[in-house]
């Protein structure tokens, strides 16, 4: 496996499955032409920059040929998958991209693809017909497959995008990134689309599994597709939903993110931002809180211990008052574009505290 570049912070970068399928497809089609499948074969990534890979034949005789998916250090789902391709020439004008078992099929618009396409979104389309245009002089037909495809896949968002049946071939550099903030941006803007695709109009943010399942619980009647968990790109959200014209936002999450979006702070990474303690205290003190409730806020940086000192002392107008600044501060974001909504949940994602 090729050793693809650093980053500054010294983990190892990896290769997308649109580089691995071309390399796959590529190899397959070598195959297709001479009879014999290469060990290894080389591929140009989308900037140019050419990579080779070690290539599995899994049937002799076949024009199938397996490229196996090193995401680096990225905590990746597709890590290892088998990317195979089998390649066959195709009686038509172009070659024909199909997906095979463990690949995803697009049925919901807004991807910007066809419903009932293969999930290959469009830069490693590009890559992968390239690829092929390097060895072969006519057209073939190309059916990916990945063995496990639709277990990693149901570690992704790809069913609430309405991609069915595995994972999606991706990737606009070729390489895979560790911890790509890029990446995850990117799937937070992909899902609004779905959803406006679809005619919604509302758009509830949650910010991690906790806070989503209660958001699927306390919303019951909005649609699963509207439901986003958006980590730290709220503000990312919520102008990307104001742009497709939605008219209402829903924000559910905990403390900490919602005493950061009452500051303003719409990139609320806890590396890139601190609680404003000074705020909490003077939410507390402005919703008469008791003594140790404004003390509270300001004798740790963490949200938790004022969370817990105001439920401790059945206060919660504080936590109220938060969730009406961080709705207020959401509203200015987009210019009043949208009517948002707070919540904020308890630490488990059981119980609603507050909301504005």
């Amino acid at each position: 496996m090729p050793d693809a570049p650093g980053t500054p912070g010294g983990l190892r970068t990896g290769w997308t499955t649109g580089t691995c399928a071309s390399a796959a497809a590529k190899a397959a089609a070598l195959a297709l032409v001479s009879g014999l499948a290469p060990a290894e074969v080389d591929v140009a990534l989308p900037g140019g920059r050419r990579v080779s890979f070690p290539v599995e034949r899994p049937a002799p005789g076949q024009a199938t040929c397996v490229v196996v998916k090193d995401a680096g250090d990225d905590p990746d789902c597709t890590d290892g998958a088998r990317i195979t391709a089998a390649v066959s020439w195709h009686p038509g004008l172009a070659h024909r991209l199909l997906a095979g078992p463990g690949v995803g099929t697009i049925t919901l618009p807004g991807l910007g693809l066809p419903v009932g396409a293969p999930a290959i979104n469009s830069v490693p389309r590009r890559v992968i017909l390239a690829a092929l245009d390097e060895v072969v002089g006519r057209p073939v037909e190309v059916r990916f497959s990945v063995p496990g495809g639709e277990a990693m896949a149901a570690k992704t968002s790809n069913a609430r995008l309405g991609i069915i049946g595995g994972i999606s071939i991706l990737g606009t550099t070729g390489i895979v990134r560790p911890f790509s903030t890029a990446a995850y941006r990117a799937s937070v803007v992909q899902q609004v689309d779905v959803a406006a695709a679809q005619g919604q109009t509302h758009m509830v943010l949650a910010t991690g599994s906790r806070s989503e399942k209660a958001a699927q619980r306390l919303l019951p009647g909005v649609a699963d597709v509207c439901v986003v968990e958006v980590g730290d790109f709220t503000g990312v959200c919520l102008r990307r939903a104001a742009e497709r014209g939605m008219t209402n936002a829903t924000f559910i999450g905990m403390t900490g993110k919602i005493a950061k979006l009452a500051a303003g702070v719409m990139m609320t990474h806890f590396h890139r931002s601190q609680v404003d303690t000074a705020l909490l205290a003077t939410v507390a003190a402005e919703a008469g809180a008791p003594p140790e409730v404004v003390a509270a806020a300001t004798e740790t940086e963490t949200a938790r211990h004022f969370y817990d000192a105001c439920v401790a002392a059945g206060s919660l107008e504080p936590l109220a008052e938060l969730c009406r600044r961080a709705a207020a501060a959401c509203r200015r974001h987009v210019g009043g574009a949208l009517a948002v909504e707070v919540i904020m949940v308890d630490f488990e994602g059981e119980a609603m505290i507050a909301h504005g």
